[in-house]
C-alpha cells in the first residue's frame, strides 16, 4: 500500500496549508486564519462542533476560539464564535520539519490544485450571492458623501463614514491559500485573515486597526483615522498631513477618551499620534494603554468593545445620529465589514481588529468593502479615490498571475 502520510518536510507551506483547509472546509468545519502585525506565526483555528454558535460580548470568560461581529449591533448582543478545537501555530521563519507541535495529514491528500479547488467548493456552496453582490456605483457614493456633507453643515454631524462595494470577477484559477501568503508577505502591519463560517460567509482582509487587545493584565486600543497614498523612498519621513486629516484622526481620539471619562478610568498612557504605514497607505495613529491591575478593572475588555463599537472612524460622531444616517441612506447591507474580528483567550491573549481592508468570496467573485471619513472639509471626489485605494489593497493578492 502507498504510504499517503503528507510529510512536512517535503511539501511547501502552500501545500501543507491548502491540505490543512481542504480537510476541514470539505467536512463543513467553520475555520479562521491569521497573522497578527509583526508576527512571524500563522495561525489556525478549526471549529469541529457543527454548531453555529453566537455568545454574549464577555470576552474574559470565554473558551479559545475567534469572535466575529457585523456591523451592526445585534438586538442581543451576540457574536458569532469559532471553538478552538483544533489549533495550529506556523513559524514562518522555520521549515515546517522542524516544528513538531505541527499535526503530520494523513489520509485525503490532495495537490495544490486539487485542495486549492475542494477550499472553492466550500466557499461557493451555500452562499446566495443574488443577496450580496451589489455594487456601488460612483455617482451613488459621490450622493452619499454630499448627503454627509450637508448633514455636517446643518451641525446634526461632526464626521461621518459612508462606504461602498465593489465587484471583483475572480479568476478561474483563483487560490485561497495564495492570495493569503502573498498577503502576509506584502502587509507585514496587518491582521491578515480568513475566517470560513458555512451558511454565513466566507471573508478575507487585511485590517490594520485594533479595536481591544488584552493580554495578561494589560489592555489597548487604538484611534486610526486620516488616509493617503505611500509615496517615495521613506514616505514616513516626507508625509504632510492636512488639517481635514488631522481633524478627523482627534476625533476617534477624543470619542476613545470619552469612553474612558464614561468609566471613569482616568489611569492610561496615550502616545501620538504618530504615522503609520499600512500596505501603501499611510494613517494617523494614537495608542492607549491601560494596566487593569493596578486600575482595579479586569473586565475592560469587555466594557469597552462594547462602548467603542462602531467606532467613530468607521460610522461617524456623535455615533448615534451618524448609526442613523448611515443606515438609512447606504444601499447596500455592511454584514460584516466594519464589525470586529479577532482571535479570543489564544494562549492567554485576546486580539480583536476592526473588519478593515476586506471582502467577502462569493461564487465566482469577491465583494470588497471600503469607506472614507467625511469631516466639513472633504471632497467628494477624494473621498471616492480614497475607496478606490483602499480596495486595491485586497484585490491586487486576489488573482495572482504568478504562483509564489
Amino acid at each position: 500500500m502507498m504510504d499517503t502520510t503528507l510529510k512536512k518536510g517535503i511539501y511547501t507551506l502552500n501545500q501543507y496549508l491548502g491540505n490543512v483547509l481542504a480537510n476541514a472546509m470539505s467536512e463543513g468545519h467553520q475555520v479562521a486564519l491569521w497573522r497578527k502585525p509583526k508576527s512571524s506565526f500563522l495561525q489556525v483555528l478549526i471549529d469541529t462542533t457543527g454548531n453555529l454558535k453566537r455568545t454574549p460580548l464577555q470576552i474574559e470568560v470565554l473558551p479559545a476560539g475567534f469572535i466575529v461581529h457585523p456591523f451592526v449591533d445585534q438586538e442581543d448582543k451576540k457574536a458569532f464564535f469559532l471553538e478552538a478545537n483544533q489549533y495550529l501555530k506556523i513559524d514562518l521563519n522555520y521549515p515546517l520539519e522542524e516544528q513538531e507541535s505541527l499535526p503530520v495529514l494523513e489520509e485525503g491528500i490532495e495537490t495544490s490544485k486539487a485542495a486549492s479547488d475542494t477550499i472553492k467548493k466550500a466557499i461557493f456552496e451555500n452562499i446566495n450571492s443574488s443577496k450580496t453582490s451589489t455594487e456601488t456605483n460612483k455617482e451613488a457614493f459621490l450622493t452619499l458623501v454630499e448627503k454627509g456633507l450637508a448633514a455636517i453643515e446643518a451641525g446634526h454631524l461632526n464626521k461621518i463614514v459612508p462606504a461602498r462595494t465593489k465587484k471583483l470577477k475572480l479568476n478561474q484559477d483563483f487560490d485561497l491559500v495564495k492570495s493569503i501568503l502573498s498577503m502576509v508577505k506584502s502587509y507585514p502591519n496587518a491582521f491578515i485573515n480568513f475566517f470560513h463560517i458555512p451558511s454565513i460567509g466566507s471573508w478575507i482582509g487585511a485590517s490594520p486597526e485594533v479595536l481591544i487587545q488584552t493580554k495578561g493584565d494589560n489592555f489597548s486600543t487604538m484611534a486610526l483615522a486620516g488616509t493617503q497614498k505611500a509615496r517615495g523612498d521613506n514616505p514616513l519621513k516626507t508625509v504632510a498631513w492636512t488639517q481635514k486629516e488631522i481633524e478627523e484622526q482627534a476625533l476617534v481620539s477624543r470619542y476613545i477618551v470619552d469612553c474612558f471619562k464614561k468609566i471613569r478610568l482616568r489611569d492610561y498612557d496615550e502616545q501620538g499620534p504618530k504615522t503609520v504605514l499600512a500596505g501603501n497607505l499611510l494613517h494617523l495613529r494614537s495608542d492607549f494603554r491601560v494596566d487593569m491591575r493596578r486600575t482595579n478593572f479586569q473586565q475592560l475588555g469587555s466594557v469597552m468593545l462594547e462602548l467603542l463599537h462602531p467606532t467613530s472612524a468607521v460610522c461617524g460622531m456623535p455615533r448615534k445620529p451618524a448609526l442613523d444616517f448611515l443606515l438609512e441612506n447606504e444601499k447596500f447591507d455592511r454584514c460584516l465589514f466594519a464589525g470586529f474580528i479577532g482571535p479570543v483567550n489564544i494562549e492567554e491573549e485576546t486580539s480583536i481588529y476592526v473588519n478593515l481592508r476586506t471582502a467577502q468570496l462569493l461564487d465566482g467573485f469577491a465583494l470588497l468593502y471600503a469607506g472614507a471619513g467625511v469631516t466639513e472639509d472633504s471632497i467628494p471626489e477624494k473621498e471616492w479615490e480614497e475607496t478606490e485605494m483602499k480596495c486595491e489593497i485586497i484585490a491586487k493578492h486576489l488573482n495572482l498571475e504568478n504562483p509564489l
